[in-house]
């Protein structure tokens, strides 16, 4: 590339910049530099990219801009905008992956009125090319790829909610009406807006996951929306839609900022190494939790960073567009193909008869070259003897993905093993058992009507959708960061979203489950086109070709590249595959080893009572100290009388008055229970009244007194959350019942695993 590099440059020097001008001796990458010489101290070429600090991205942008810099070496990164600098030439890295993305980097060049945008790709390998030839003349003919927009985005729409509540109070219907004239949200449903007001207000339990207490207050007999205490400080410090990685921040001793690096590249490094970022080679002093202190090392050959992402995939259009070429430019004879190459793709002589043996050499290991009307399913041995199978195919991820998790689930079933298995815009490659002598062939066809229940069925068993689940919920503010300068490392992000995850399962409804499948079904994959080119298998204008041969074919070698990087470096996966089972002892058996003493002196007794005091909210930090805190407090604990109330609020408390506004916003209710005056959050009417059997107050809302599954159960796992060991009396005193009730409740929790019985005190 350096040597290309020079060439271009004196290409740039004589006015030309097509290749007719014979280029002369090309010089290296250690060869004299084209121009002028650099001054003393003086930088031509800088590095710009999205893990720069942000004030060194803009000092980069101003310098473009001023005409300082003699080129800049950027990612998608570098704003394209009406005031960018003058540009001659793009270099382009690899295929950009679309058309949309071709014009948009390739536009950053002649930036003045008539003048021609020019640029030159330089694909990274064979499999590359092919696709850079396709793209550059779709860009030549303007066909860009449709664009679309997502549609009711819940976690947007959620963090949006909690902004808009924490700066006014809004009445439902006016709310309803701003959101629904965004054309995200035009046909969003009163129903799925209540799912994500009902999220926000509290409607799941907290208790089982601190972040689902409420942000917003809804009256919902009034109709009125208001943020709570803190939840203007929650959306400001987690603003955006771009997933948190959990990137070390790259530092200076004096505090001065000048990036970010991988979580996993920092976990690889050691003090003393160095590396590269932007332009400059640093040299690693410290690292410390959340951030890494570094020090210049002008000179000094570093390692180069590397960052984990997720690509959009290849466009059906093009994948479509890859395959018709191929077929074309494989009926033409050689001069017509070169042809062809040079003056509808914009290849050079080198590239083009790269391409045309990239495609002979297919041939002659497949038979058949994968095209728009033919997949090829190879098999051969890896190489400790392993069946691997790819489906080759030009389609792209879009449609590749939801069809191999289909597959897996299929193979899964019949082989009795979750088969290992990854796809990619060339197609899906897997390992099979080594005792399987056929290739799965009837097993990749699939019913076009039944395809999309298959994918969506499988989803919540893959790593896309843990992976999804967990950005879409910190959109949501549901995984909120504590500091906006403080990192929280990715394995604690996937640990809490695990833990979120086992309660948000418990809820069909549950907004960030419904976007995460959402996000993958519409974002993700195509399932349009994968119904397509069912359907196209099956009416046989497809055919599917099966071939076995001694070693990977060229096509499917840039398969297996992929297979690697995704299996040395495995991402998010879902958590029955990431925790192992936990062993839980025989509390019996135990007893009988140890004997009731013993097992009772292993909980010491005033950790318990330290234990129980913080579960009831009766420690300093803890008590409440507004009327939406003494609501939480209801919620976490429930039922509890005025005396109860001002024990858990902070001193001098008005009380009355907090629960008078709580009683008057129908956020709680008062009641009465074991010959009790008691005060309770609205939430637990429905359940308080099927399984103590209290009288509501009238005009309650409806989603307040629907019926719930366990009522009693409910009030039981409640109990136990917020107290040390207790025994079935100490229930059936707190709500009014008899003990033989509360003892079947809680012996049914006991079989279900939800509670532990034995000699704790």
């Amino acid at each position: 590339l350096a040597t290309r590099l020079n060439e271009l440059a004196i290409e740039k020097a004589s006015g030309e910049f097509d290749g007719s001008v014979a280029p002369p001796p090309a010089l290296g990458a250690g060869d004299e530099q084209i121009g002028r010489g650099a001054a003393e101290g003086e930088e031509l070429v800088k590095a710009h990219h999205g893990s720069l600090s942000r004030e060194r991205r803009l000092q980069i942008e101003d310098e473009l801009k001023r005409g300082d810099l003699k080129g800049l070496v950027a990612t998608s990164s570098l704003e394209l905008g009406i005031d960018m600098g003058a540009v001659d030439l793009v270099v382009q890295v690899a295929s950009p992956g679309s058309v949309a993305s071709g014009m948009q980097r390739i536009g950053r060049a002649g930036h003045q009125v008539g003048q021609p945008s020019v640029g030159k790709i330089f694909p990274k390998h064979r499999a590359d090319l092919l696709e850079a030839a396709v793209v550059v003349d779709r860009m030549h003919q303007g066909l860009i790829e449709e664009t679309y927009f997502p549609r009711n985005p819940l976690d947007v729409l959620a963090q949006q909610l909690v902004a808009m509540c924490a700066m006014d109070d809004w009445a439902l219907a006016d709310l309803t009406h701003l959101i629904r004239r965004c054309a995200n949200f035009g046909d969003l449903s009163d129903e799925v807006l209540g799912n994500v007001l009902d999220l926000l207000s509290g409607t799941y339990p907290s208790e089982e996951f601190s972040e689902l207490r409420p942000r917003i207050v809804w009256d919902r007999v009034t109709g009125q929306l208001r943020g709570r205490a803190g939840s203007q400080r929650l959306a400001v410090t987690n603003a955006g839609t771009i997933p948190d990685r959990g990137l070390f921040g790259v530092f200076l001793p004096d505090g001065t900022r000048v990036g970010e690096l991988d979580e996993e590249m920092v976990y690889e490094s050691r003090v003393g190494e160095t590396f590269l970022l932007g332009a400059s080679t640093w040299r690693i002093e410290d690292i410390t939790y959340e951030r890494v202190v570094v020090t210049p090392a002008p000179g000094v050959p570093g390692k180069m960073p590397f960052w984990h992402g997720d690509g959009p995939g290849r466009p059906l259009e093009l994948g479509r567009a890859i395959g018709a070429f191929v077929r074309e430019v494989r009926q033409l004879d050689g001069g017509a193909a070169i042809e062809r190459l040079q003056q509808r793709h914009g290849l050079d002589d080198l590239a083009a008869e790269n391409l045309l043996s990239y495609l002979t050499d297919q041939a002659e290991a497949t038979g058949v070259v994968p095209d728009d009307r033919s997949i090829v399913v190879e098999r051969f041995r890896d190489e400790i003897g392993d069946w691997r199978v790819c489906v080759l195919t030009p389609f792209g991820a879009q449609v590749h993905a939801p069809w191999a998790m289909a597959l897996q689930a299929r193979l899964g079933e019949e082989w009795g093993s979750e088969i290992d298995l990854m796809w990619s815009d060339d197609g899906i490659v897997m390992r099979l058992p080594e005792a399987l002598d056929r290739l799965p062939l009837d097993e990749l066809l699939f019913d076009p009507d039944e395809i999309d229940d298959i994918v969506i069925s499988r989803l919540p068993d893959s790593a896309m959708f843990a992976a999804r689940f967990r950005e879409c919920s910190a959109r949501a503010l549901l995984l909120p960061r504590r500091r906006p300068d403080q990192r929280t490392p990715l394995w604690q992000q996937r640990q809490r979203a695990a833990d979120l995850l086992n309660v948000a399962a418990k809820y069909p409804t549950f907004p960030m489950l419904l976007e995460a499948t959402r996000e993958c079904v519409n974002d993700v994959f195509d399932l349009p086109a994968l119904r397509s080119v069912m359907s196209d298998l099956r009416s046989r204008k497809v055919r599917m070709v099966a071939v076995d041969t001694d070693q990977a074919s060229p096509f499917a070698q840039s398969l297996l590249f992929s297979w690697i990087a995704v299996y040395m470096y495995e991402g998010d996966a879902p958590i029955a595959e990431r925790r192992a089972a936990a062993l839980a002892l025989d509390r019996e058996l135990l007893r009988d080893v140890l004997g009731a003493e013993e097992l009772r002196e292993l909980l010491d007794a005033e950790v318990l009572a330290d234990l129980e005091l913080e579960l009831q909210l009766l420690v300093d930090g803890r008590r409440a100290r507004d009327a939406d805190e003494l609501h939480d407090v209801l919620r976490r604990l429930g039922p509890l009388n005025r005396l109860d109330l001002e024990a858990r609020s902070v001193d001098g408390a008005p009380v009355g008055a907090w629960v008078r506004s709580l009683l008057e916003e129908r956020r709680a209710i008062e009641v009465r229970i074991a010959d009790d005056d008691r005060f309770a959050a609205s939430d637990d009417a429905a359940r308080l009244r099927d399984a103590v059997g209290v009288a509501l107050p009238v005009g309650l809302p409806a989603v307040f007194t629907d019926p719930v599954d366990d009522p009693l159960g409910d009030l039981c796992r409640r109990y136990a959350r917020t107290h040390g060991p207790f025994h079935a009396r100490d229930v059936a005193r707190w709500l009014g019942i008899s003990e033989t009730r509360s003892a079947g409740a809680l012996e049914r929790l006991v079989s279900d695993g939800d509670l532990l019985r034995g000699e704790f005190r």
